[in-house]
C-alpha cells in the first residue's frame, strides 16, 4: 500500500509550502482568537478601531462604553462638542487627532450615508481616519466581508518572523498575505496571528520553546 503521508515541511520550505500547515496550527493553539474590542455595530466598531491607534483594547473598551452612552448615534457625535468628546476619550491618548477623525466621520456618515456604515473599502478609505487596516476591522469584523487582511504590529512582526514576507510596510506586508493565505481565512488569519503575539510570538522575549510554530519558523530560537 502506497504511503500517502505528507512530507515533513522545515523553515526552509517556500511560505506557499508551509501556509496551510501554519494556519491549521494556529487554529488549534488559539481556537478563541477574535477581535476583542466590544462592539454592538459597525459604527461602534469604526469608532473603537480609530481609538485602538497606540492603545490597547482593554482601554478602548473602557473608553466607548462612556462615549456611546453620551452619544448613542453617529448623527449625536457629528452634532456633538468636540471638547467633550476629546474629554471623554482622553486616556486613550493622541486624544485630539482621534476625537477630530471621529467627529469627521460621524458628520460623513450622519449626512451622507444616513447613519449607515458603507460597506465597501473604497468609501470607508473617504472616511476620516481611515486607513486599509481599520477599513478591513470594518469590513472583516463587522460585515464578514473579506477584502483585505488586517496588518497591526503583531501581525506585520510574525508574518516576517516566520518569513511570509520580506517587507515592514503594512500594506506591502498585506499584499503579500494575501498572495498565500486562501481568502475564507482572510479575516481569522490576523486574529490568529494577533492572539499568537500576544501569547507566545512576543517582540522582545518570544516563547520559542512553546510555540507551535516552531519547527516551521526561521526566526525560531532553538
Amino acid at each position: 500500500m502506497a504511503d500517502h503521508t505528507p512530507p515533513a515541511l522545515s523553515p526552509e520550505d517556500p511560505p506557499e509550502a508551509r501556509i496551510a500547515e501554519i494556519i491549521r496550527r494556529l487554529q488549534s493553539a488559539h481556537p478563541d482568537a477574535h477581535c476583542e474590542l466590544i462592539h454592538e455595530d459597525p459604527w461602534q466598531l469604526l469608532v473603537a478601531t480609530i481609538l485602538s491607534a497606540q492603545c490597547t483594547d482593554e482601554r478602548v473598551n473602557k473608553v466607548t462604553p462612556v462615549l456611546f452612552a453620551r452619544f448613542p448615534t453617529p448623527k449625536d457625535v457629528a452634532d456633538a462638542d468636540r471638547a467633550e468628546i476629546e474629554e471623554i476619550i482622553h486616556s486613550t491618548g493622541f486624544y485630539r487627532n482621534k476625537a477630530r477623525f471621529i467627529h469627521e466621520a460621524a458628520q460623513r456618515i450622519a449626512y451622507d450615508y444616513d447613519g449607515e456604515i458603507p460597506p465597501d473599502m473604497q468609501h470607508l478609505l473617504e472616511l476620516p481616519g481611515v486607513a486599509r487596516k481599520t477599513a478591513n476591522v470594518v469590513l472583516g469584523v463587522g460585515f464578514n466581508i473579506a477584502d483585505g487582511i488586517v496588518v497591526d504590529t503583531h501581525v506585520k512582526r510574525i508574518a516576517k518572523r516566520l518569513g511570509l514576507t520580506d517587507h515592514s510596510d503594512p500594506k506591502k506586508v498585506e499584499r503579500d498575505l494575501m498572495a498565500l493565505v486562501p481568502r475564507q481565512d482572510w479575516i481569522d488569519i490576523s486574529h490568529l496571528l494577533i492572539f499568537h503575539g500576544r501569547r507566545i510570538c512576543k517582540a522582545r522575549k518570544p516563547a520559542c520553546a512553546a510555540c507551535p510554530l516552531n519547527d516551521l519558523c526561521p526566526s525560531a530560537i532553538s
